[in-house]
């Protein structure tokens, strides 16, 4: 065994997926261009299908990073337990948190790891993307970093709007927008950073949320432990596949904001139904 494979990596990469081979394959691509390459991804799989795990066998031998596959068994969106199965099979002290239809940029995760700071979680954001450019984006324009090309995006019918900032700011520009948007640096399931110990410490995500804000309320308890975050919306890019969202349900919706309610007013730290039970 080499020993590169031994040691630790310096960012673990945690993306979410549940059977969306498509989109998965093309975030994987993603982070096979990336500048800075010392990490891991660990694939938080919400009991996909046999197919998902044909596509992990076989992309493994065409990218540079190792990738660990943790899945558990379908029963409905339960995204918060596998995430906390994921966060304990990441090896590096540092993660990044994303979805399995967000394409990184470059950049990505040199960003996150330049930017990390102890008491400190990021919260990035991202650039949606309509279906049929989605289905459009092909590994070489990944490669090439076309999705992320303002010019190429027009081209095939990006309407001119404010948000094209996220795409093409850099510089001063994109810290005076991770400045003053008006957007809360929140932990985004999509596109966040922080230290394994902070989220350990609070005990991970709250396994009782459903689909909704489960990601925000871990990052309400990590404030309550005394936690700030840092704004990189504009630095820190991803580029959101479209889907349809079959499993946002009224219910889940106001489940979730109950628990959100309580964790700030009671302003607590830990969650009884997280990574210790």
């Amino acid at each position: 065994m080499k020993a590169s494979q031994v040691e630790q990596p310096k960012i673990s990469v945690i993306v979410s997926t549940y059977n969306s081979e498509e989109w998965l394959k093309k975030v994987l691509w993603g982070f096979n261009c990336q500048i800075f390459k010392d990490f891991e991804v660990v694939i938080a799989d919400d009991g996909s299908g046999p197919k998902t795990k044909e596509l992990l066998k076989t992309i493994s031998k065409e990218v540079f990073y190792k990738i660990i596959h943790v899945w558990q068994e379908d029963d409905g969106f339960q995204k918060s337990r596998i995430l906390n199965k994921a966060v304990e099979a990441c090896r590096a002290d540092y993660i990044i948190m994303t979805d399995g239809d967000c394409i990184p940029r470059e950049d990505f995760v040199e960003v996150h790891y330049i930017n990390k700071e102890e008491g400190y979680f990021i919260s990035g954001g991202y650039y949606m993307l309509p279906m049929n450019i989605s289905q459009m984006i092909t590994k070489e324009d990944i490669e090439e970093q076309n999705c992320f090309n303002i010019n190429w995006l027009k081209e095939k019918g990006i309407p001119k709007t404010f948000k094209n900032n996220k795409l093409t700011a850099s510089g001063i520009i994109s810290k005076f927008l991770n400045a003053f948007t008006p957007t809360n640096a929140s932990w985004n399931g999509h596109n966040s950073s922080g230290w394994k110990r902070d989220i350990v410490n609070v005990n991970g995500f709250d396994e009782r949320m459903q689909y909704g804000g489960q990601d925000r309320e871990l990052g309400e308890r990590l404030f309550n432990f005394g936690l700030k975050s840092k704004q990189l919306r504009y630095s820190a890019v991803c580029v959101h596949l479209d889907h349809k969202r079959g499993y946002k349900t009224p219910e889940s919706i106001s489940k979730n904001l109950a628990i959100r309610k309580d964790t700030k007013k009671s302003r607590s730290v830990w969650s009884y139904y997280g990574i210790t039970k």
